[in-house]
């Protein structure tokens, strides 16, 4: 990898992991039971200034500045489960900029996975707008517009939750089709539906694992992901989503969200 591309977060949690151990928050008056409250909502109040302040997908950038960030912490470092859909969502269009055969499937998989959702019980009219704009932005890649263009459609926040969205909103629909397989990894006792809905589905939410696989799946994408997790040995680890998969999008997955990688 020699590029990447920062997500929506950047930075800024240098100062929560601070106050997490409660410096700062005490000295102000904040007692037991207001405490998890407080950290909530210092962190509410930390990625709101960042998302104002940093576009919601960078230009792209050399791997060298990644280093320099970093290299004065740790050599790995331990991550938070952010969602993953707007990076994966850029990263795929971007590939297939001059890809016009590739793109034309990815367009026949993302028309029919409208008519798909409604099987699955979801009501039209409530996802159409999501799955319009989703629709706008290939039909944006397929007159070959430069780079920027696209970069600027991504950076608008209207657009970009419109893609997040029904990028969910098709996550939640490849695990409740395939209710079957993902049961088994779903804890507490929660039916695939009820994981969907508290899990998937709503924009607060965190990617895991389970989001991914179904993603790729639902999209028929494969994804590797590199992850800052202070795996044994303290190197990197990856992982390949759907396993055994040729991967075309990589992404980093470091504190706070995720990056895009270029080889």
């Amino acid at each position: 990898m020699v590029a990447f591309r920062l997500g929506a977060l950047p930075g800024g949690l240098d100062t929560l992991r601070k106050n997490s151990r409660g410096e700062g928050l005490e000295a102000a008056g904040v007692n037991c039971l207001a405490y998890d409250e407080a950290i909530i909502a210092q962190q509410d109040r930390i990625q709101q200034e960042i998302a104002n302040s940093n576009p919601l997908v960078s230009d792209r950038q050399d791997l060298a500045v990644l280093q320099r960030e970093y290299a004065e912490d740790d050599t790995v470092y331990q991550a938070t489960k952010p969602n993953c859909t707007l990076a994966f969502g850029f990263a795929h269009l971007e590939s297939l900029l001059d890809d016009s055969k590739e793109l034309q499937k990815f367009k026949a998989v993302a028309t029919k996975s409208k008519l798909e959702l409604v099987n699955e019980g979801f009501t039209e009219f409530t996802i159409e707008d999501f799955h319009n704009t989703f629709m706008d932005l290939i039909e944006l890649c397929e007159k070959h517009p430069r780079l920027q263009e696209l970069l600027n459609s991504f950076n608008d926040q209207n657009v970009s939750d419109y893609v997040v969205v029904y990028l969910r909103l098709l996550t939640s629909g490849y695990l409740q089709r395939e209710y079957g397989f993902f049961q088994h990894f779903i804890e507490g006792g929660r039916s695939v539906k009820e994981f969907c809905q508290q899990e998937v589905e709503p924009m607060s939410k965190e990617s895991d694992h389970i989001h991914i696989i179904a993603l790729a799946q639902a999209l028929n994408v494969s994804i590797l992901v590199e992850y800052m997790d202070r795996g044994e040995g303290g190197t990197v680890n990856h992982h390949v989503f759907p396993e055994g998969g040729d991967p075309r999008i990589f992404l980093l997955y470091r504190p706070g969200h995720y990056d895009i990688l270029y080889k």
